[in-house]
């Protein structure tokens, strides 16, 4: 069905409904080999959709019928997917019923193959996005018996900064605890899985429990507000960030350098080619000359270990270069 008959009915595309739904939890998309054979490279929503297909929002299959109207049961899937309600093999067609349920946004006995409009949708995310921020979770926390191991998302876990431990959130997922007997809150970011006792959801750093209950507390409850991906939004001021992706022509970051960063964050950099980090100047003024070549199935990782401006030189594989300033702040200041 063409956009404008869609139009015409007040009916939204299954194009639209997904990009409106994915654009909503400030989530990044990556490049990726799977696609669908009717959106193509260049096509409205290609990188959102095909990295949707990787990560099993959306179905697998050749086609995704852009342009043909979203159906209930569909919009309701990416919905519930996309706020990690559980995990994705648990969010069928089959577990509408019980999700709907557990999560109701929409009436029981409404057809799952109705049409659906934009106003639909915004009601819907409106809805689940206020029923979750009312979900009250146990929080415990994870110390020294873990200090200097590797998480689950291959970084080293590290008691004293500002992270946290979630069995379906995505890793670098920026989320409000906030302590309902305190009022107290910490943004804490994902870089781990678990906790895995019985229910216990979020297990915190050390350092970011300590910021809202007193370890000797061992558990709290709280409310999870989901701020975004931290590569999106900056933790600080909790508002999109803006990246700084060229680095020549032909070669691009996947996401980039932003222009402002948060202490105790990590920088990861992945371009569409070979890119060359070449030198790092820090705020003291000392500058260290790198030269590492990152090919595109690789990432390059940096942390930042003080707050102020840092330089980062880069450049492609036949020496052109490009200097990008980072300048690095930790909340408290």
């Amino acid at each position: 069905m063409p956009t404008s008959a869609l139009a015409e009915g007040n009916f939204v595309s299954r194009r639209d409904a997904y990009l409106l739904i994915w654009n909503s939890i400030n989530r990044p998309a990556f490049e990726t080999a799977q696609e669908y054979s009717d959106v193509q490279e260049g096509d409205e929503g290609y990188l959102e959709i095909s990295y949707g297909k990787r990560r099993k929002i959306l179905l697998d299959g050749d086609q995704f019928y852009p342009d043909e109207p979203v159906i209930l049961s569909d919009a309701l899937l990416w919905i519930y997917r996309t706020r990690n309600v559980a995990d994705v093999p648990d969010m069928d067609s089959d577990d509408l019923p019980s999700l709907i349920s557990a999560y109701p946004i929409v009436e029981m006995n409404r057809p799952l193959d109705a049409r659906v409009t934009r106003q639909d949708l915004l009601t819907m995310m409106t809805k689940i996005d206020g029923l979750l921020a009312k979900e009250i979770h146990e929080v415990s926390f994870y110390a020294d018996d873990f200090h200097g191991q590797g998480t689950a998302f291959g970084e080293t876990f590290n008691m004293h900064e500002i992270t946290a431990a979630h069995r379906t959130l995505p890793h670098n997922t920026l989320v409000r605890v906030r302590n309902i007997e305190t009022g107290e809150s910490v943004v804490v970011r994902i870089n781990d899985r678990g906790p895995y006792v019985d229910g216990r959801d979020m297990d915190l750093s050390k350092a970011a429990f300590e910021q809202i209950a007193h370890t000797g507390q061992g558990v709290l409850h709280a409310t999870f507000e989901r701020i975004g991906d931290a590569d999106l939004v900056d933790a600080c001021q909790q508002k999109p960030s803006a990246y700084q992706k060229r680095i020549t022509r032909d070669v691009r970051f996947f996401r980039g350098i932003p222009h402002t960063f948060t202490l105790g964050h990590q920088l990861i950099l992945q371009s569409n080619r070979v890119f060359v980090i070449y030198a790092i100047s820090f705020p003291d003024g000392d500058r260290i000359r790198i030269q590492d070549f990152v090919h595109p199935e690789e990432k390059y990782r940096f942390s930042p270990d003080s707050p102020g401006l840092y330089e980062i030189t880069v450049g492609d594989a036949k020496g052109h270069l490009r200097t990008m300033r980072m300048h690095v702040s930790s909340c408290g200041n």
